[in-house]
């Protein structure tokens, strides 16, 4: 499957969820009871919707959902284990491999999941739908870029670095801004934007740190999965640099 078999497929999972951040901002700014549960649900079944897509067409379906479940829990569970070190979490890379292994659908399924289900360990909220957004776009993004193509170990370091820093920040800083902006001028909404600058910095330079170590192994163990049972298309060997 190359990049432009997953564009219009990523490109609806896109709009889909973007419009559930619309309504999430609504929602914050005028209604009087506000559960955000509802809104992660809605994003949970719209990132469920390309891949339910072709799951009758799966052969192996049982093993599909069984290997992007593990990936899953892998990744709570690698935010729950550093939950002591602020910012300094190997979820995000857990979630590019993900992406850059099994595709771009895949990827955005596994990590919006991720960030909803680690949320029960963190704390739910205003960030939730966000955090589930930023994380499903990492996920996106490194299957557009990386998925059955040749992976270079410092070009999937700097496209999650990147991925991170920018794409999910200022993600998860509008849900700061809904929280922290008393008046919503440019020049409050900048100020949070501003101040999370730092926090996002770390969290991307951690990632970035976790993938040029342990990413491209994590991806040939993934890789030596789907060729033993057929779950989706393998990369090979000579796709790794």
């Amino acid at each position: 499957m190359n990049i432009r078999k997953n564009f219009p497929v990523s490109i609806f999972v896109f709009i889909a969820v973007l419009l559930s951040l619309v309504l999430t901002v609504v929602w914050q700014i005028f209604a009087s009871d506000k559960n955000y549960y509802i809104i992660c649900v809605i994003m949970l079944i719209l990132s469920m919707l390309p891949f339910f897509t072709s799951f009758e067409r799966s052969n192996n379906s049982a093993r599909e959902i069984t290997l992007i479940a593990s990936l899953v829990a892998l990744a709570v569970i690698s935010r729950a284990v550093f939950y002591m070190i602020p910012q300094v979490k190997p979820i995000a890379a857990v979630i590019a491999v993900s992406g850059a292994s099994l595709g771009a659908k895949r990827g955005y399924l596994i990590g919006t999941f991720s960030a909803f289900i680690s949320n029960f360990i963190f704390g739910q909220g205003i960030w939730t739908p966000f955090q589930m957004v930023g994380m499903g776009l990492v996920g996106l993004i490194c299957g557009l870029i990386f998925y059955n193509k040749k992976v270079n170990r410092i070009a999937l370091t700097a496209v999650g670095f990147i991925t991170v820093f920018i794409v999910y920040g200022i993600t998860v800083d509008t849900s700061s801004v809904l929280i922290m902006a008393t008046d919503y001028n440019l020049k409050s909404v900048l100020a949070v934007y501003i101040a999370g600058i730092p926090y996002n910095l770390v969290f991307g330079i951690s990632t970035g740190v976790f993938l040029f170590i342990f990413g491209l192994p994590f991806m040939k163990k993934i890789n030596r999965i789907n060729e033993k049972y057929g779950i989706c298309i393998p990369q090979t060997e000579d796709n790794y640099g």
